[in-house]
């Protein structure tokens, strides 16, 4: 697992957090009459992918964790989508979805990773350190 004390320090959340800033400053030059339509939806969905991986950091168990590490992936792939919309109706360059595309499935696999990580640690779960005084 990515050891870390809270949300900020997993890499996964670091990465997400680029796209999101990738993402705003990819759709800051949608079509004025999009404000509300697809770049509302695109921003939504990026923020949504840190956003649940820092919720599920701060549940109480492994499960809670795992659920809202699920959430965020759909919603890397729910970008994804939404990013290949944008490019087909030529709202960004190929080159443009191409670097956002690769920073989305960045993060995809280091939340899969993450996840397999926590699976892992289920099944064979640490014993605690003993000290003999």
């Amino acid at each position: 697992m990515q050891a870390a004390r809270d949300y900020t320090g997993l890499i996964c959340w670091q990465k997400a957090m680029t796209l999101v800033e990738e993402v705003y400053r990819l759709t800051r030059h949608f079509p004025r009459d999009e404000a509300h339509g697809l770049r509302s939806q695109v921003r939504r969905a990026a923020v949504s992918i840190p956003s649940n991986i820092a919720e599920g950091q701060g549940r109480d168990s492994i499960p809670d964790f795992l659920r809202f590490l699920a959430i965020s992936r759909g919603s890397a792939q729910e970008l994804q989508t939404q990013i290949l919309i944008a490019q087909r109706l030529n709202f960004i360059e190929p080159n443009q979805a191409n670097k956002a595309m690769e920073l989305s499935h960045e993060v995809c696999r280091l939340v899969s990773a993450l996840t397999k990580s926590l699976k892992n640690s289920q099944k064979h779960p640490r014993k605690p350190l003993t000290t003999d005084n």
